[in-house]
């Protein structure tokens, strides 16, 4: 095989993962495609022979252009009204597909999206990083040109906008009943139940610590989801994360999975699966009775 072609499958081993990422912080699925294209043409025009951990290394890339384009955005609102920024360089290779970009684009949830465009580039990067994906801070403060601690500060401020978001007592009530639901029909293995409580195009995301024993890291479309869930999440608890329901696998009391729904017109959108013991540690976890 030549080397390009191992690069580049290499490289495409990652792509799921970099999009994931790119459109946490970007908000935009063409400008994650974009982040991700540029991802790739700095790897093969750098020595890759010399890089111990690709995936970490591109997502430092992709952490990096995505900063770049943030702070862009901001520059051009400053800008005079009718600038048209110049359209998205065609992707090529590595450019987007319909199915993928549809399931990105509902892994966030309008709220969370307004929210984050209300951060600081630094800040949406360090939540964004270190919240959804557990990457240390001693990895995001050389990409935000902050020290550790810095980092750690940024995040949390991003994290209490986020945290401070208002959801009426009506939308989590209903929210906690579709969960609640949810996880019954899982149990039950009733599959038809699972897919009229999911979303068309829900995503189910997984961070590297739940990878490790045994999810997978992004599945897509209800038909895939429910099948994931069908006669599963048996141990799982009803709970409140931060406020919001989910559900916890807590074996002798002891949180070791974290299951975070996003719910949009009483259908599930999205379903976060969180292990990292990190992260966990710093999530406000209340378990509730079925």
């Amino acid at each position: 095989m030549a080397q390009d072609d191992w690069l580049a499958d290499r490289f495409e081993q990652h792509r799921s993962h970099l999009r994931a990422v790119a459109y946490r912080m970007l908000g935009s699925a063409s400008d994650a495609d974009d982040a991700v294209q540029e991802a790739w043409i700095r790897l093969s025009r750098s020595d890759s022979s010399a890089v111990e951990n690709l995936g970490g290394w591109l997502t430092t890339v992709v952490a990096r252009v995505a900063l770049d384009m943030l702070r862009s955005r901001t520059s051009r609102r400053e800008e005079p009204v009718g600038e048209v920024p110049p359209p998205p360089a065609d992707t090529g290779t590595f450019g987007a597909e319909p199915e993928r970009a549809a399931e990105l684009a509902d892994s966030l949830g309008p709220a969370m999206l307004v929210v984050l465009e209300t951060l600081s580039p630094a800040e949406r990067i360090a939540f964004v990083l270190h919240d959804m994906f557990a990457v240390p801070f001693d990895e995001i403060a050389p990409i935000v040109g902050r020290s550790p601690a810095a980092a750690r500060q940024l995040a949390s401020r991003a994290r209490r906008r986020v945290q401070g978001v208002a959801v009426a007592p009506d939308d989590r009530g209903r929210a906690r009943r579709i969960v609640e639901a949810f996880l019954a029909a899982s149990r039950n293995g009733d599959f038809g139940a699972l897919l009229a409580l999911l979303d068309p195009d829900v995503v189910l995301s997984a961070d590297a610590d739940a990878v490790r024993v045994g999810a997978s890291d992004l599945v897509g479309g209800a038909k895939a989801v429910a099948e994931s869930f069908s006669g599963r999440a048996r141990a799982a608890q009803l709970a409140l994360i931060d406020g919001q329901p989910g559900a916890v696998w807590a074996p002798g009391g002891k949180p070791r999975v974290v299951f975070s729904f996003t719910v949009h017109d009483d259908k599930i959108t999205a379903i976060q699966l969180l292990a990292d013991a990190t992260r966990l540690g710093e999530l406000d976890l209340v378990l509730l009775a079925d």
